[in-house]
């Protein structure tokens, strides 16, 4: 477990630098032929780790319900993000998949509903849930790749 929170935090911190240096103009845009944007998969990934590893093992997520409604699983930009979202997601980047792994160690994690994904993946305990986010946020690093060269183009 120990390389997944590694491997996620290294992607977090990836995800930060495009959110901290990609123009504001660049975040927001989406490109033709494509249904969002940067930030918003950017905001999406932190939003679908606490659905999927606190949510499905029924302890209260660790982010304002306003952004889930926004960023979860079926939503796409209708807007460009508040200051403070900006800011809350910017700090949420870092601190959430510290928080988890602390939260792991310390064994709070001791019931899980079991779920298949939309990739028909299905998670029957927190690891499961902790390896395939792992492998979904490496899935929208590869939309942000592909967002990066469209909006170059």
């Amino acid at each position: 477990m120990e390389n997944l929170f590694t491997i996620i935090k290294q992607n977090r911190k990836i995800l930060h630098h495009y959110l901290k240096t990609t123009a504001e103009a660049d975040l927001y845009r989406i490109p033709k032929g494509f249904n969002n944007n940067i930030w918003w998969n950017i905001a999406h990934v932190v939003v679908t780790e606490q659905k999927l590893i606190y949510g499905l093992s029924g302890l209260s997520i660790n982010i304002d319900q306003a952004l889930v409604l926004d960023y979860q699983k079926g939503t796409f930009p209708t807007a460009n993000p508040s200051d403070n979202d900006l800011s809350s997601i910017s700090e949420l980047l870092i601190s959430l998949p510290e928080k988890t792994e602390l939260d792991y160690n310390a064994g709070i994690f001791n019931s899980f509903k079991p779920y298949t994904t939309s990739a028909k993946v299905p998670l029957n305990n927190v690891e499961d849930a902790i390896a395939f986010n792992t492998f979904h946020e490496g899935i929208h690093l590869g939309a942000i790749f592909a967002l990066e060269k469209a909006i170059k183009l």
